[in-house]
């Protein structure tokens, strides 16, 4: 298949990625404006279709009060307050639709065009795939807060996150293939290697760190110890170890999480500026010092953004920044490692 030919797939898969970005950020608005439970029920098809007339509105608004959320937190609400959080849960899951629309109605056409190969179809069969799990969490994860807590189990949050990302990550890197299926590759392949396997380091410690970060959301841990460099007036704060068993600390202890959350962000921020110090040995192509460049620069700036999230108590604008900062720094880091891959 000729590279001309691959421009109409290129933009189909990259409009996809768009458009999980905007999910993404989307679910980060709808998470720190605690809108996530406002619908109830799960409605594939007839999902599309908002409440028309105030009696919809009514009824939608009456199925709410029947879970937890509504009788433990909301019970103050009126209508009018209801369907402004009902709005961004709405929005996440229309999107979450139009994702698929334009996901399976282009393959359609681009299998009867005979447009793509072998290898893309089987890729795009794995983007389904993980977009349909990513579905299934989503509503996996409302499902946990409409039992008797009136708040998503974090475990969930940070399945249905990872998996947004895992699923962009994956689209990106078959659109970044064809996009430079002709490239020149880098001569030696050894030293190349070398430079690959600290990338794998900072993908492996960068999502780690993303899921901590979807921990943090989930039991609202950044909203304690709002103080930096250090947790409160000690570099480890009390609260770290203040669950029985002391490893319980780290997956559900508010403390633990975000002690785990801040150090690893300097983890994250070192190895960048390790690799990239470790590129000035080697000579590398534009595209490469574009890509170590890229990604340093977004990690400094990540790194900034969440200093100011914890001193500013998690504002929902500046929240929603610093996820989209997490975004942008995978986004580099992905096209940092296949600029610096050893094989096509």
């Amino acid at each position: 298949m000729k590279t001309q030919n691959n421009k109409p797939v290129v933009l189909w898969l990259l409009t996809g990625s768009l458009i999980i970005f905007l999910i993404v950020i989307i679910g980060g608005i709808t998470r720190l404006t605690n809108s996530g439970l406002s619908m109830v029920d799960w409605e594939p098809i007839m999902g599309f279709i908002p409440p028309m007339n105030e009696l919809e509105w009514n009824e939608v608004f009456e199925k709410y009060k029947l879970y937890p959320e509504y009788q433990m937190v909301n019970f103050h609400f009126t209508l009018e307050e209801f369907k402004s959080i009902f709005f961004w849960e709405y929005l996440h899951r229309l999107l979450g639709r139009i994702l698929g629309l334009v996901f399976i109605i282009p393959f359609i056409i681009f299998l009867i065009q005979k447009r793509l190969s072998k290898k893309t179809i089987l890729n795009s069969l794995v983007v389904f795939f993980m977009g349909g799990t990513q579905g299934f969490l989503g509503w996996w994860m409302v499902k946990s807060g409409l039992v008797d807590n009136p708040d998503v189990s974090h475990y969930r949050l940070a399945m249905h996150l990872i998996m947004a990302f895992l699923t962009f990550s994956y689209t990106f890197w078959v659109a970044l293939n064809l996009i430079y299926e002709n490239e020149e590759k880098f001569n030696n392949q050894a030293k190349q290697r070398e430079l690959n396997k600290w990338i794998y380091s900072i993908v492996i410690v960068t999502i780690i760190q993303i899921v901590y970060g979807a921990f943090v959301a989930g039991l609202n841990a950044g909203f304690i110890l709002n103080t930096f460099p250090k947790m409160g007036d000690n570099w480890i704060d009390d609260s770290v170890f203040a669950l029985s068993p002391l490893w319980l600390n780290f997956i559900e202890g508010l403390g633990g999480v975000q002690f785990i959350h801040r150090y690893l962000a300097y983890l994250v921020v070192g190895l960048v500026v390790f690799f990239v110090l470790k590129c000035r040995n080697f000579s590398l192509t534009p595209r490469q010092k574009t890509a170590k460049n890229s990604m340093l620069l977004i990690v400094i700036i990540q790194f900034l953004l969440g200093v100011f999230t914890l001193l500013m108590s998690v504002p929902v604008w500046l929240g929603v920044i610093h996820q989209l900062g997490a975004f942008l720094l995978l986004t580099t880091i992905v096209y940092s490692l296949h600029a610096f891959k050893t094989s096509k």
